[in-house]
């Protein structure tokens, strides 16, 4: 396995060879499982954002970091083990996949990658669908993954404002501060630049090619070698610009606390 993202076709011819994750999410609406039940990839086993991918909503924001210990049991019971590649996707351009994919990274595991399009890619390119009703679907076997933190860089508040290039993911008008939907404050913390999520995909939901992630980011002054770091609301779709940005060959550290957290503080300060 090479790079962050795989194909429909490549994977096609994979299935029997990695672990897939299922992380089918909406920000603020319910569950992907009832959608996993009805129909998913085979082989595929079910893993909920919200109870394996975050901490419960504090002071560090509204999706946390999870617990090693929660985020290791999650991921051994889906059958994920350090030896055996893995594949993650949603149907949510990536955003939540990124979020697996970037929490396995971080924790050590050599060979993950997001599957590019997705659910609704899969289902365009005619691949193979089961369903819960099936035989031995969604039965993973008992993984036996370890944690060694430490594989992706993060950045944490109290540096976030000596990064040089400092990204925020959100929406545009977010960032510049003209609505706030879910956060008690709006604005963006100083000196960030805005490179959206949705600018990361083309027109048929897959990520746009290196190339063209490499100009766009460059644009704002990320660079390979620079110093790089991204938030968004919550620290979940952040993790999409940090996948663009290594399709494009770019390291880049994530603030897992994001705004939710910047402004738990009163004392920081905020741009509009």
């Amino acid at each position: 396995m090479t790079g962050p993202l795989i194909s429909v076709p490549r994977l096609s011819g994979l299935l029997d060879r990695v672990t897939l994750l299922d992380v089918r999410y909406r920000l603020g609406g319910p569950s992907g499982y009832d959608e996993y039940f009805e129909g998913h990839i085979p082989g595929a086993a079910y893993v909920d954002l919200d109870a394996a991918l975050a901490a419960p909503p504090g002071a560090r924001g509204r999706h946390p970091l999870p617990d090693t210990e929660v985020f290791v049991a999650a991921m051994r019971a889906a059958g994920v083990s350090g030896s055996r590649p893995v594949v993650v996707y949603d149907d949510w351009g990536g955003r939540a996949a990124a979020r697996a994919w970037w929490l396995l990274r971080y924790h050590g595991h050599p060979e993950v990658q997001v599957l590019d399009g997705g659910w609704s890619g899969w289902r365009k390119g005619g691949g193979q669908i089961e369903s819960n009703g099936e035989s031995g679907s969604g039965a993973a076997d008992q993984g036996d993954f370890l944690s060694r933190p430490g594989g992706m860089p993060v950045v944490e508040a109290d540096d976030v404002l000596s990064v040089d290039v400092l990204i925020d993911a959100r929406a545009p008008e977010r960032y510049r501060g003209e609505v706030e939907p879910i956060d008690p404050v709006a604005g963006h913390i100083p000196g960030a630049v805005n490179v959206p999520t949705e600018s990361n995909l083309a027109l048929e939901g897959r990520f746009r090619r290196p190339n063209s992630l490499r100009e766009t980011y460059a644009e704002v002054g990320a660079t390979a070698g620079a110093d790089v770091a991204v938030y968004c609301g919550s620290g979940v779709t952040a993790a999409h610009d940090v996948l663009a940005m290594e399709v494009a060959g770019i390291r880049a550290a994530l603030y897992p606390g994001s705004w939710s957290e910047w402004v738990t503080d009163p004392e920081r300060p905020v741009e509009r």
